[in-house]
């Protein structure tokens, strides 16, 4: 048997049960053959979504070398191999390497990460096969399958419902809806659309309530999702902002590079050097003009950033993504389950003129009603809560619903009135009921009591959507709890209170209930009639409340001048109250109105839109895009299936690891383990500290190669020898300026980094302004180095004078480290000392020079003479001019 030719493209949400088993040649009843099964696996392949697998590791180890920086290196080394300089090329070869291994191991470390949270249980399957029930891994259902669903399970495949008893499946993760939708096996039309298809149940909803059997119409990548997965793939990433601008600085510094080779070169010609040493010159000036450490530093720094997410339960899956959190200027964050608890609860509750409050949120039993236990209430809130909990079928265990979220948070409100639920339903066991049906909206139990209470009596129990209720009640409990009359104005009074409820975004359920004999209900006929004149016991508003911690992180989100858009399928008036709750401000728009919006149009709108409501995959593309048409970068956080493609288009992309599917999980840069959007605040400070610290090393780094630039060019143009030899640059630039820069890169965050508004996505690391201080600097530390180089040459002779000036420009270096935590600020300050790392990689350096000035072996290596203690003394002071100097600068700037 195989599917049938027809079955191919069917819409089988408008085909009766029998007509999907013929096309999928399958009886619901016996189930697919063994034989058949294999068949089906051999032709349909998994039940799993295609992913790109991970880069190999030979070809990450090669991306380690492809950056313009490493190449300008590259060619310095080979041109020393060819005219036979070959420690230089020695040293610059073990320099590549060193910092191709330890980014080539970072991103493994990034990678191994990603796997280990990835791991997680293979989902399980029932299935009916060869008339029998068996329980199998999800991967291994094929279409044709009957898979067996209760309460609590995830839907597996795509499929046409062939069974459904009182069936509700939340269907957020695929199409935003909060509230569970209800289904059944009959067919709607072939032109509904998805989110209303009540006859087929999809890939990674949940079934919150009932159960079903569903005849499995697709797998994989045929699946919804799947098709979601197609969609994503077709979005094009995008360089981070850091890849951006250090390629910008890559290639600043290659141009800055070639000019003073070419000045050098012109300058040797005309005094007529040997080629030979002009080509030594020139490499030793290249080396000084590349800051070697910068792409190590740029991938530690991001590293550490990285471990120190990891410890507030986010992981990085790529490494740029954790600086391109610190340029976030605008969040796009989807409602359910991200910035509210997805966990339904009541806040409110009406009975007469009366409106109470209920604290507490999600499914634990903490809180209170109107602000004191239920002790002491009048008897019908009683009734009411009492009534709501055995009209239900829920139950809470370990703070966890099994069942409707919504009949869920009824559960927790009769346990916050201190009502014993399990100990309730033991006393009114349940002896029939009329099942909620989208057409009547309500649902009504009937209960025998055997407290004792009401000897000979049942108790009949109704809740359900106002009107449906409104329908069935002829009174109302009064403060008593007793019956009197419900007049029109009182039902007048009931609507009222409900349109407020409704106004401010909650879902509005009511409740009645009546006592009547035993003997008067026929349990085997239509209940439906014992549920009339009713007694009106209340209002309930439901909400699946905002998480505490996300307002707390939007708040501080505004300070930073970051905005927030909620994105959302759920309805405008939901939408709207939420981001009220949240202090998210600005228009509240739906995807219908997106649909008669151009690109232009919504581009030009999108900055004064706060939240978008009833939005389908493609309108969350469209919007991203639309923002990022305003160079603004955007993040994008999510954990349903209808969030992936708009997080592959963001910048940076952030799924919930506890609530994320697997194609979302698969688009995102970063995954928050614990669901907690208040983790992107901190991920952005992280990300804005990353930034800085980077910042911090460029300024470092440059005036050091600016200055041995302008050092070895001020030499050459006066007919002075080279004041370095290529390995001592290459000391410098590597083992000097290495550690300090690498502990620049664990800097603690400077007070008010949270404080600054968002960073341009084309601001430049070196704008004009920095790049007048780095020169400034730079012409100090020269004049320095020159200075002890020539007073020396006249003290001491040409070899120690060319040690000295060396010397003096190392111990510069050191100084100078200082300066560049700071821009307008004292180094000397408070957070003087608060960097350890950074001060024993300046003593650690300090006598690693010492030891190679005093040590004959080593001084032979770098081509250094010995130094006596009071040379070595003269070379400190010099080179401490330029941390006095900068702080008679900043002094002056502050107080201009």
């Amino acid at each position: 048997m195989a599917i049938t030719q027809e079955a191919r493209g069917t819409e089988w949400h408008a085909m009766a049960v029998d007509e999907v088993e013929r096309a999928l040649t399958v009886d619901t009843g016996q189930g697919l053959s063994a034989a058949e099964v294999t068949a089906r696996q051999a032709r349909y392949g998994p039940n799993a979504l295609s992913s790109a697998p991970p880069p190999p590791w030979w070809r990450l180890l090669l991306g380690q070398f492809t950056d313009g920086l490493i190449l300008i290196l590259f060619g310095a080394a080979v041109l020393s191999l060819v005219i036979g300089e070959i420690e230089e090329a020695v040293f610059i070869a073990v320099l590549l390497a060193f910092n191709g291994i330890l980014g080539f191991w970072q991103e493994r470390q990034a990678q191994q990460s990603l796997a280990a949270i990835e791991a997680l249980v293979v989902p399980q399957a029932r299935v009916r096969r060869d008339g029998g029930v068996h329980q199998i891994p999800a991967d291994q259902i094929v279409p044709g399958d009957v898979v067996l669903l209760e309460a609590g399970d995830t839907v597996p495949a795509d499929g046409r419902l062939a069974a459904a008893f009182r069936l509700a499946v939340a269907e957020a993760a695929l199409t935003g809806e909060a509230v569970p939708v209800d289904k059944s096996i009959a067919p709607v039309g072939p032109d509904t659309g998805l989110a209303d298809r009540t006859d087929m149940a999809f890939t990674h909803t949940a079934i919150t309530a009932g159960r079903a059997e569903l005849l499995v119409t697709a797998t994989g990548m045929d699946t919804e999702i799947g098709k979601l997965a197609t969609l994503m793939s077709e979005v094009e990433s995008e360089p981070t902002p850091l890849q951006r601008q250090t390629a910008q600085l890559g290639h600043r510094l290659a141009l800055i590079a070639g000019v003073a080779v070419v000045v050098l070169l012109i300058i040797g010609l005309a005094q007529g050097e040997e080629f030979q040493e002009l080509i030594v010159g020139a490499i030793a000036l290249a080396v000084a003009a590349i800051p070697e450490a910068l792409p190590a530093t740029v991938t530690v720094t991001l590293a550490v950033g990285m471990s120190r997410l990891a410890k507030r339960r986010a992981v990085v899956k790529r490494l740029h993504a954790v600086e391109t959190l610190g340029s976030t200027s605008v969040i796009c964050s989807d409602k359910t389950g991200t910035l509210t608890l997805n966990q339904m609860t009541v806040s409110s509750i009406v009975r007469g003129d009366e409106e109470l409050t209920v604290s507490g949120q999600g499914y634990s039993p903490d809180g209170r009603i109107g602000g004191a236990h239920i002790d002491g209430r009048p008897p019908e809130l009683r009734q009411l809560t009492a009534a709501l909990a055995l009209c239900n079928d829920a139950v809470i265990r370990d703070g966890a619903c099994i069942g409707d979220p919504t009949e869920g948070a009824l559960v927790v409100l009769a346990a916050k009135a201190d009502i014993d639920v399990a100990g309730a339903r033991q006393r009114f066991p349940r002896m029939g009921e009329v099942p909620f049906d989208s057409t009547t909206k309500y649902m009504a139990t009937l209960h025998e009591d055997r407290s004792g209470g009401h000897p000979g009596e049942i108790v009949i129990c109704v809740k359900g959507a106002v009107e449906s209720v409104l329908e069935r009640v002829d009174h109302v409990a009064d403060r008593d709890g007793e019956p009197r009359p419900l007049d029109d104005a009182g039902r007048a009074a009931i609507r009222e209170a409900a349109d407020r409820l409704a106004a401010r975004g909650r879902r509005v359920l009511a409740a009645a209930g009546r006592w009547v004999p035993r003997d008067s209900v026929d349990l085997d006929g239509d209940l439906a009639r014992a549920a009339t004149d009713l007694t009106f016991l209340g209002l309930v508003g439901i909400v699946d409340p905002p998480r505490t911690e996300a307002g707390e992180a939007i708040a501080a989100a505004h300070r930073s001048g970051i905005g927030i858009k909620m994105i959302t399928g759920d309805h405008p008036v939901t939408a709207h109250a939420i981001a009220d709750a949240l202090g998210i401000t600005g228009d509240v728009v739906r995807g219908a109105d997106l649909e008669d919006m151009d690109d232009e149009e919504l581009a030009r709108r999108v900055r004064e839109i706060g939240v978008f409501a009833r939005v389908a995959p493609e309108h969350k593309l469209r919007i991203v895009r639309a923002l990022q048409s305003h160079d603004l970068v955007v993040s994008m956080t999510g954990d349903g299936v209808n969030d992936a493609p708009a997080l592959e288009q963001a910048d940076i992309g952030v799924a919930m690891g506890i609530t994320g599917t697997e194609v979302t999980k698969e688009a995102a840069d970063m995954i928050l383990l614990d669901d907690n959007f208040a983790t992107i605040v901190t991920a952005v400070r992280e990300g804005r500290t990353i930034y800085d610290n980077i910042v911090k090393f460029v300024r470092f780094q440059l005036a050091t190669n600016l200055s041995a630039i302008m050092t070895v060019l001020t030499s050459a143009l006066f007919g002075l020898a080279s004041p370095f030899t290529t390995i001592q640059i290459l000391w410098v630039n590597l083992i000097c300026d290495g550690p300090p820069a690498l502990a620049l890169g664990v800097d603690k965050p400077r007070d008010g980094v949270m404080d600054d508004p968002p960073r341009p996505k084309k601001a430049q690391i070196l704008p004009g302004s920095r790049l007048r201080v780095l020169l400034w600097l730079a012409v100090i530390m020269g004049a320095a180095t020159l200075g002890v180089a020539a007073w020396a040459d006249q003290m001491y002779g040409a070899a120690v004078a060319a040690t000295m000036g060396w010397t003096t420009f190392v111990l510069a270096q050191l100084f100078n480290v200082f300066n560049a935590r700071t821009e307008r600020a004292s180094a000397l300050g408070a957070g003087f000392f608060t960097n350890r790392y950074l001060w024993a990689s300046v003593i650690v350096v300090a006598f690693a020079q010492l030891a190679i000035v005093k040590v004959d072996w080593l001084g032979d290596f770098f081509d250094a003479a010995h130094l006596t203690g009071a040379q070595f003394a003269i070379c400190l002071a010099a080179g401490s001019a330029v941390l006095w100097i900068e702080e008679l600068r900043k002094l002056f700037i502050r107080h201009r």
